[in-house]
């Protein structure tokens, strides 16, 4: 099975959900990673994702993004599931 990768996000996303693909080691790596969280800034130059994990701003060159897409929201966290008392 062969995947195209595309990144289909455009300024009109900013503040919306997105993941991005990209390759951050030095030029000509193969090493890639995902970000996941909102996109705060994109224009013809680079990207701009403010994390969800920890709230860190990555900046990534449009030439080293791979794929991106806006994603649906979060779930809401789940709850700890209640145990029945010990008889």
């Amino acid at each position: 099975m062969c995947y195209r990768l595309e990144v289909r996000l455009t300024p009109a996303d900013v503040g919306q959900r997105v993941v991005i693909r990209w390759r951050p080691g030095p030029e000509g790596s193969t090493q890639m990673t995902d970000v996941l969280g909102i996109l705060e800034q994109a224009d013809d130059r680079s990207f701009t994702v403010r994390r969800t994990r920890d709230g860190q701003l990555v900046m990534i060159p449009r030439t080293r993004a791979l794929a991106g897409k806006v994603i649906p929201p979060a779930p809401p966290p789940r709850r700890p599931r209640q145990h029945p008392p010990s008889s």
